[in-house]
Formats: structure tokens, sequence, C-alpha cells
């Protein structure tokens, strides 16, 4: 399956400085040639020729080819004798619908090259050029340098989404207690809400493994400058972790904490109910009772319609006063 054509992007640092860019796939190789150099190459949607060409030029895996090719892969990280293959997501929170929205990005990381594949211009690869573009100091440290810029851009969005989230839930919360809110709302955005955190949840979680991986020693990947700046991502990625854990346990308890309060607005609706209930039972007895056809105290004389009267507001204002004071109605 062939995709669409779209102008790769490309990039060459040799000793950290940027020396070139815009050049073909086929110039790759030519670049590489200069031992100090480091090569980017950008696929937006390739195809099976694109994917060919690189991976006869950087010796890249045919499995891992087959990967970047069929995307929709989970995070992860996969070694190979001569490269690393990277499958990470992007995630956003669109605001019209709670949602979190995730663009997938697949990454061949070699000794001098690192080669991204994504799909139809969803991954926002200017920002992760505008990453490198901000620290060029950190240039010279070669591929561990852009993988820790793309991998720096995909944490920093978690944050981004877990922060939207937070203020999401927060304003679910003040909205809880409204007794004019809207409940079929609150309860249909309370399960988006947390739809959205297990999303989050499926990106980040693997994202642990795949920066732990990183950090190993034995792939030969970061020298001592550029270690820190790995850990630093390591530990957003475990802070974006917790964070999402604790507003999807918080979610929850505000899905839960909302029914609740629906059957507890019933049960006081329910005995207001009853108590006027009771009240108007009262009239209704008395009348029934003088409107029997027989004869009684009063019957067909004045003082007897003045006594069932009587009987009936002195009677229900003495309910109504019992259960307002029991707080009934």
């Amino acid at each position: 399956m062939t995709g669409k054509v779209r102008t790769p992007r490309t990039r060459c640092y040799r000793d950290g400085l940027l020396v070139g860019e815009g050049f073909s796939l086929a110039d790759v190789s030519e670049h590489l040639e200069a031992p100090d150099s480091v090569v980017w190459v950008d696929l937006d949607d390739p195809g099976e020729d694109d994917l060919a060409l690189l991976a006869e030029e950087l010796g890249l895996h045919e499995l891992a080819v087959e990967d970047a090719l069929s995307l929709g892969q989970r995070p992860k990280l996969d070694r190979y004798p001569d490269h690393l293959f990277l499958s990470a997501y992007s995630a956003a929170l669109d605001p019209a619908t709670s949602r979190v929205v995730t663009h997938e990005i697949a990454a061949f990381i070699t000794g001098r090259a690192l080669v991204t594949v994504h799909r139809n211009d969803r991954f926002d690869v200017d920002a992760v050029v505008a990453r490198w573009d901000s620290a060029p100091d950190l240039a010279k440290n070669g591929v561990a340098f852009l993988v820790h810029g793309l991998l720096d851009y995909l944490v920093d969005g978690y944050f981004e989404a877990v922060e939207a989230l937070d203020d999401e839930i927060e304003e679910l919360e003040s909205r809880l207690f409204v007794p004019t809110a809207d409940q079929e709302q609150l309860q249909r955005r309370s399960f988006e809400l947390r739809k959205s955190l297990v999303t989050l949840r499926r990106v980040i979680l693997p994202m642990r493994e795949v920066v732990n991986t990183l950090l190993r020693r034995d792939l030969h990947l970061l020298g001592d400058e550029m270690g820190p700046y790995f850990q630093d991502v390591y530990d957003h990625v475990l802070r974006a972790m917790e964070w999402t854990d604790s507003l999807r346990d918080l979610a929850t308890s505000i899905l839960e904490a909302n029914l609740a309060i629906q059957g507890n607005r019933l049960n006081v609706i329910t005995k207001k109910v009853t108590g006027y209930a009771a009240i108007i039972a009262v009239p209704t007895a008395i009348t029934g009772f003088y409107g029997q056809n027989v004869p009684y105290p009063g019957f067909s004389q004045e003082f007897g319609y003045y006594s069932s009267l009587g009987l009936i507001v002195g009677l229900s204002v003495l309910l109504y006063v019992l259960f307002k004071r029991n707080d009934w109605i």
C-alpha cells in the first residue's frame, strides 16, 4: 500500500551545527559520509518506496518498517541489532468534547540518524523542530539530542492534557451541588472525563518503560551530558502518570457522588410528598366521615359544618407544624 506522496523534511547537523535541510532521501547517505554528521528525516504518510529507500540506506529491519507502515502500535521501544524502533503518541484535550485526541508517531533511532513517521499532518512536527531550535547548545549530542526533543515534546503534551482535565474536573466539582444543575449533563460529562483519563493512561503508562529503557547504558545512546535530561523526562512521565491516576479516581468519585446526590434528592422529595399526602388525608377523612348519609352529632345543623371545618384546619395545621419541625416537608 502506497501512501499519498508528500515531501519529506530533512535536516543534517555536523558538530552540533545545522548545516543543511530540505535535501532528498537519496542524499541521506551522502550527508552521513562525514563521521560527525547526524541526520533527521521526517516522513508524512510515507509509501513503501520511501521507507524501502531509507531501509536500504540506514539498514532498517523489515519488521520495524512494517510497523511504521501499519502504525496503530502501542507505545513501545523495540531493539534491533543496528537501531531502535520507537512508537509513541501525542495527546491533547479537545475542550468541546472533553475527549483526549491522540496522534501516533513512529521513529527509527540509529547511531547517527533519527527517522520520524506519521500520518496526514496530524502530528505537530513544527513544535518538535521548535523544541530542537530552542536548545542549540545540546545539538552536539547528536541523535540523543533529537530523541530528547521529541520525547520532551510528547511528555509536555501529556502534562498539558492532564492539567486541562484537572480544570474540567474542578469545574465539574463546583457544579455538583448546584440544585439547578443539569444532572444528566453532569453524569455524561463525568463519564466522558473518565474515558479521557483512561485513554490518556494507556498512552502514558507504556512511556514509562520506553524512557526507562532509553536510560540504560548498554544502548550507548546517551552521553554524560544528556543523561540528566532524559532522567528529567522520565520523572515527568512518572508525575503525569500519578496525576492521571489520581484524577481518574476523582472522576469516578464524582460520578458516584452525583448518583448519591440524586438518590438523596429523590428521598427528600419522597419524604415531602409523603408529608403533604398525610396532611391532605386529614380533610379527606373528615369530609368522608361527615358525608355519610346517616345521622351523627351536628347532622343537618350549622354547627356540624363549622365543627368539621375546624377539625380539618386544626389537624392540618398541627400535622404541618409537626412535619416542619422534624424537617419532613
